[in-house]
């Protein structure tokens, strides 16, 4: 399977409670919910679509137990999104038990690229990532990820944990192509990445 992560993003970078005010206040974060405005029906096309590629999904601990909170309560079978969350296998990378009953999830608990190469090696189409961002820049650093979704919203929040936070020493420089473009009627701005390992350096002459 193919290894997918999509992210939401603020212009600045903010991956911190898109969907909800109350999703993830950690730090005393204000500004949850953020990405609401901006939900059309561009914006929800590309969502679907994406679930409707998913084979299986890989969560970090975070994400899931907010996850697990919301989507096994939606039950209507023509949403693409709580069928394939609540029908797939859900793998989660978690150094405690999973305390939320969700059908279909299984806790990782081991190496992480071991772990995580196994699930890859499978057959099938993708294995999805959502948010996770921890988890995200741990799978990019051992290059486990395939394919980049990344959404950027044209809003700019000034604090929140980010998708890239140099804070932590969490980021492997690393080069991107850039696979696809789109945009949304609410201005929503999507950029599709393939990457291309490491970065390449180089100086523009002087003059003479």
């Amino acid at each position: 399977m193919r290894v997918t992560l999509t992210e939401f993003l603020t212009l600045d970078g903010v991956v911190q409670s898109p969907g909800m005010p109350d999703e993830d206040t950690r730090g005393g974060f204000r500004h949850g919910g953020w990405q609401f405005p901006y939900a059309d029906e561009d914006f929800g096309r590309l969502v679907a679509g994406w679930f409707g590629r998913a084979d299986a999904f890989l969560l970090g601990r975070w994400t899931y137990d907010i996850f697990a909170g919301h989507w096994p309560r939606m039950t209507d079978p023509d949403d693409p999104v709580a069928s394939a969350l609540n029908g797939l296998p859900k793998y989660v990378v978690t150094g405690t038990p999973l305390t939320t009953g969700w059908e279909g999830a299984t806790a990782l608990t081991g190496d992480l690229a071991d772990e995580v190469g196994a699930l890859r090696r499978r057959p099938g189409r993708e294995l999805q990532i959502w948010g996770s961002a921890t988890l995200a820049r741990s799978l990019l650093g051992l290059g486990l990820v395939d394919e980049l979704r990344l959404l950027i919203h044209p809003v700019v929040l000034g604090e929140g944990l980010r998708l890239f936070d140099t804070r932590d020493g969490g980021v492997t420089p690393a080069a991107l192509k850039l696979t696809g473009t789109a945009t949304t009627g609410s201005g929503v701005v999507l950029h599709t990445y393939e990457p291309l390992g490491t970065p390449r350096y180089g100086a523009f002459p002087a003059p003479d």
